[in-house]
């Protein structure tokens, strides 16, 4: 058996992909193995809208209006959640950036010290519909499982709080290629841009959890062995 990566709670590490190539999956296993704090913009924007400040009360208020939440304020929550003075040392980012002008407010944020990898998990058309048609949500707390890879212990029960799962509504075969069209128009140009940076790794996202989890630690750890060669 292979040996685990010797964890790195300083490690910082963007994970990109589709809907359904597993981003919310693989960046929990990472920030398990490294020792980091796997941030979602979903964590991010539930801490902002909860912690009562004048950014919290901004973005509660979009969300509250179903309305798509401006860049400016997006970035800002990141700002506070991941470089504020109790921001975690190191993380494992996933559902931010979404474009390229988010991508540069982050190179921004992280200064000289940078990122130090950005994996886009590579997952075809088919796969996704066929992983995103088995997601559940727990109604409860919010937590995301899968049926096909990543099933409750106990079925339709939230592992975490024993809430009810449910399918969400825009997680029909028509929602979910509009918004991978979507990701195509916005998300996609990322790649490229990261690539031009040196930053990119990408990484089959097609086999099961584990495997695929193999995949990323052996594209993280060529990195950081680079950088100890350097």
């Amino acid at each position: 058996m292979k040996a685990q990566p010797a964890p790195d709670e300083t490690a910082r590490i963007v994970v990109l992909g589709r809907q359904g190539s597993g981003k919310g999956t693989q960046a929990a296993r990472l920030a398990a193995i490294y020792g980091v704090a796997h941030v979602s913009t979903g964590d991010a924007f539930r801490a902002a809208a909860g912690s009562g400040s004048e950014l919290g009360r901004t973005l509660k208020s979009y969300m509250d209006r179903g309305e798509l939440v401006p860049d400016d304020v997006v970035v800002g929550v990141i700002r506070e959640h991941l470089f504020g003075p109790d921001a975690p040392a190191g993380f494992i980012l996933d559902g931010f950036p979404r474009n390229v002008g988010q991508a540069e407010a982050l190179a921004e944020m992280a200064g000289k010290r940078g990122l130090d990898i950005v994996v886009d998990l590579e997952a075809d058309t088919q796969e996704v519909l066929h992983r995103m048609a088995g997601r559940r949500v727990c109604t409860k707390c919010g937590a995301n499982y899968n049926v096909v890879d990543n099933p409750t212990k106990v079925s339709g029960q939230c592992d975490a709080c024993s809430g009810p799962l449910a399918q969400r509504d825009d997680d029909t075969e028509d929602a979910i290629r509009r918004r991978l069209e979507i990701y195509e128009t916005t998300t996609a140009p990322l790649i490229d841009w990261y690539r031009d940076r040196g930053l990119l790794a990408a990484v089959d996202a097609m086999g099961d959890v584990a495997t695929v989890t193999a995949r990323v630690v052996a594209a993280v750890e060529g990195v950081r062995q680079a950088k100890t060669i350097g």
